[in-house]
């Protein structure tokens, strides 16, 4: 009787010893919930190494700008965009020329420029009709890099479901040009592609875990990086830079953090981004000073009297 109450003792000892242990390996964080890992293991983006930030941001100065939407960056200059305005500046920073009439050729009503980008020296900007956070009219313009002046535009599709544009980036490595929307719910949660030669539509990406209120989007080395106006400037919270990859032929993405940005010189409204590929470098635009109501600056902060906006410039190193 001993024999066996000692036996079934063990037994139940070794037996509740593999419980634990079963438990225990499937019970151990791995940044997902199982269902979520298993749905999702055939991302080649989902690796743990791609999940954490790509490069290390230091901040290097910042400069103050004619325009509080966009910025883009290549061979010796860089361009700002403005809500009404179109400016251009050499690598000092020296203000070369600026558009304050950048909608004189539209076939239809426009107001407003968000972020932009600049691909073999013309603008492709996100253009727009732009009233307390409401968009209509929305188009993708090329404009000339030199004279700052509209030379076409493609046709938008309607039934994409964008409401808005917000930031606009070409992909050279496949010939795409794409759209993020500041606008949340559904037309936030996607990214819209058209073809860089043609202008036609080609489809949307639903992005997976989408940030809240993108305001910019640029490409750099294969992947997709977006700023958000995600914290509430009034209790000094930052925004944030986050990344994705976009596989060929995909219908969606994650979407990963890639910065917080709590070096500015204070919280306010972040918007547009580029990379200085020539000197690894990020340029963020933000600006400070104005109460942003439904995306439209309504009085100033105290101490304010106008809004400033400036262009942070980071230095930029991959990390090991």
């Amino acid at each position: 009787m001993k024999r066996i109450t000692l036996f079934v003792l063990c037994a139940m000892i070794l037996l509740l010893a593999a419980c634990s242990a079963g438990q225990t390996a499937s019970t151990e964080p791995t940044g997902a919930p199982a269902t979520e890992a298993a749905a999702t293991s055939n991302r080649p983006e989902d690796s743990a190494s791609t999940m954490l930030p790509q490069y290390k941001y230091t901040l290097n100065g910042s400069h103050e700008v004619k325009g509080r939407q966009g910025v883009c960056s290549e061979g010796d200059y860089y361009w700002v965009s403005g809500s009404t305005t179109l400016a251009k500046y050499d690598k000092n920073w020296n203000l070369i020329s600026i558009n304050e009439d950048p909608f004189k050729g539209y076939e239809i009503e426009v107001n407003h420029i968000a972020d932009i980008d600049v691909y073999q020296n013309e603008l492709y900007i996100g253009a727009e009709y732009f009233m307390d956070g409401v968009g209509k009219n929305i188009q993708v313009a090329v404009y000339d890099g030199d004279t700052l002046e509209l030379k076409r535009t493609f046709p938008f599709e309607p039934e994409s479901g964008q409401l808005e544009c917000s930031g606009i980036a070409v992909n050279p490595d496949n010939s795409t040009v794409w759209m993020c929307s500041w606008v949340g719910e559904e037309s936030g949660r996607y990214l819209y592609s058209y073809d860089l030669k043609s202008g036609k539509y080609q489809g949307k990406v639903h992005m997976q875990m989408p940030p809240q209120w993108l305001q910019g989007i640029a490409y750099y080395n294969g992947c997709f990086y977006m700023t958000a106006d995600d914290g509430t400037a009034d209790d000094k919270e930052p925004d944030h830079l986050y990344r994705t990859k976009i596989e060929e032929g995909a219908t969606d993405c994650i979407v990963t953090l890639e910065r917080t940005f709590d070096d500015v010189t204070l919280q306010g409204e972040i918007e547009g981004l580029t990379f200085d590929q020539d000197n690894s470098q990020l340029l963020l635009l933000y600006n400070r000073g104005a109460r942003i109501v439904l995306g439209m600056p309504k009085g100033f902060y105290d101490g304010y009297d106008h809004e400033i906006s400036e262009v942070f410039v980071y230095d930029m190193a991959p990390r090991g």
